[in-house]
């Protein structure tokens, strides 16, 4: 996945990413009786930080984003959403990966959550990602530096 790179985002990126967020979250979030286009927009702009975000690129065409937002004793791995269209092709492992190895490096765990019963779950399990607890609609998870 060589050809993988990230560049930065910046508040232009806001309604795009808004679309994949919603086309990536929509079945799991009907599946919850969750979906509502307004409340979609609303938590992505409430989370929406350019500074932490990042496109993610193939071949120079956006094709996900990824925010990896430092915390006191954490970082947060947040908003990491792949055009349906290539997902199921490694590119999330190989993404996931690289920010794994970044968060190594600082010696801070990262932490995420994940909406109840999504397939996603299965690829931070498969990278050492560990479940801390669950609330109403998510499932949160944490992994240690090093894995």
């Amino acid at each position: 996945m060589s050809e993988l790179a990230f560049a930065p985002a910046t508040e232009a990126d806001f309604e795009p990413l808004l679309a994949l967020r919603i086309a990536v979250l929509r079945a799991d979030l009907e599946r919850l009786g969750r979906f509502d286009p307004a409340r979609a927009r609303a938590r992505f702009r409430a989370g929406y930080d350019p500074a932490c975000l990042r496109l993610i690129l193939r071949g120079g065409a956006r094709i996900g984003c990824v925010a990896l937002r430092p915390a006191a004793d954490a970082l947060w791995l947040e908003h990491f959403y792949l055009e349906p269209a290539w997902q199921g092709q490694g590119i999330g492992a190989a993404v996931l990966r690289r920010l794994l190895a970044e968060a190594d490096a600082t010696g801070l765990p990262i932490r995420l959550g994940v909406l109840r019963g999504s397939r996603a779950a299965q690829l931070y399990e498969r990278h050492g990602f560990r479940s801390t607890h669950e609330e109403a609609w998510d499932r949160y998870y944490e992994r240690p530096p090093g894995g």
